[in-house]
């Protein structure tokens, strides 16, 4: 089926520097379109079609109308709408615009993305499991500088297991601090992108904010917080068991980790694969799971995990044929 939506006001814009949203809703929906100079031909499934002529419409209504999108914006919604049939760009502008925290504004920029985004407000523990590059740690972080410029909470406990990814690193010089801020660092980094450096530096000074290996946790109850678990996944079933029985009142956790990412020794099962078997259907818990569609890295990050995942696939069907 080919059809052709009449450029209006604002449509240049959708299309992107470089026709680079034009090929993302070319992939996202499966059509080919091509602009002329008063027309945007859309070839395909008819579908597929009436689905990509939609968003083009609407987006031109919207933008008629006096709303304005970000290039990161449209991405992000086409990136959802790809993944559900009933999304619309304006259901989705409405519900889904930017928010502030700190001093950034964050969209989210995929439908798992939001869905995390809104499991956070609406439950007090939700564990974000997927790949790298999906986002879990970032909204995390996020959405704790937003409830503790809110006043929802009165501060934020950042926590990872301090386990090294494959390789030795020995001995490393320096106080306690600087001997596991290598493990942290992601932490930090999420941190200086929402927050004000100089704020960052007043809270950690202040305990308002605090980064530390899991180990810290034990022993203590931890009220009037948003606490945060990053790379889940290297925790022991204890550790895990152990920070989860933290929680205070007053209190919301975010578990994050990724399953295929595991640098536990041999033969000690991770924490992180545990807890989904053990509190996945007690009440008040979420689960939200991310995929490769999620990742907002090079288009390339996407790729590689899809190829990762299907030679994983590869090599348990060969094992299993092996042991047959």
């Amino acid at each position: 089926m080919v059809t052709s939506v009449r450029i209006r006001k604002g449509v240049q814009a959708l299309v992107g520097t470089y026709d680079g949203n034009l090929k993302l809703l070319e992939r996202c929906f499966q059509v080919s379109a091509h602009l002329g100079e008063e027309t945007l031909e859309i070839e395909g499934e008819e579908a597929n079609v009436r689905r990509a002529q939609r968003l083009v419409e609407e987006y031109s209504e919207l933008v008629e109308k006096g709303t304005r999108f970000e290039s990161a914006e449209i991405e992000g919604y086409l990136r959802i709408m790809s993944q559900d049939p009933d999304a619309t760009l304006k259901g989705l502008a409405e519900a889904g615009r930017p928010r502030t925290f700190g001093k950034k504004s964050i969209t989210p920029k995929s439908l798992n993305q939001r869905s995390y985004v809104d499991a956070i407000e609406r439950h007090d523990m939700v564990f974000g499991i997927g790949p790298s590059g999906t986002g879990k740690t970032y909204l995390a972080v996020a959405m704790a500088v937003d409830a503790l410029l809110t006043k929802e909470v009165s501060r934020i406990i950042l926590a990872r297991p301090a386990v090294e990814a494959g390789e030795r690193l020995g001995f490393l010089p320096g106080t306690l601090q600087e001997k596991i801020n290598p493990y942290l660092r992601p932490l930090y980094d999420a941190l200086y992108d929402v927050l004000d450096p100089d704020r960052v530096e007043r809270y950690l000074e202040k305990g308002i904010i605090e980064i530390a290996p899991i180990a810290f946790m034990r022993g203590r109850t931890l009220n009037d917080a948003f606490v945060i678990l990053d790379e889940a996944q290297n925790t022991t079933s204890e550790q895990m068991k152990m920070f989860l029985t933290r929680l205070g009142f007053n209190s919301k956790a975010v578990v994050t980790g990724d399953v295929t990412q595991i640098d536990l020794p041999n033969g000690r099962r991770s924490g992180l694969i545990e807890a989904v078997d053990v509190v996945a259907k007690v009440p008040g818990i979420s689960f939200v799971y991310f995929n490769e569609r999620d990742v907002v890295r090079h288009n390339l990050v996407q790729r590689i995990i899809r190829a990762y995942e299907e030679y994983d696939q590869m090599r348990a069907a060969k094992s299993n044929d092996e042991q047959k």
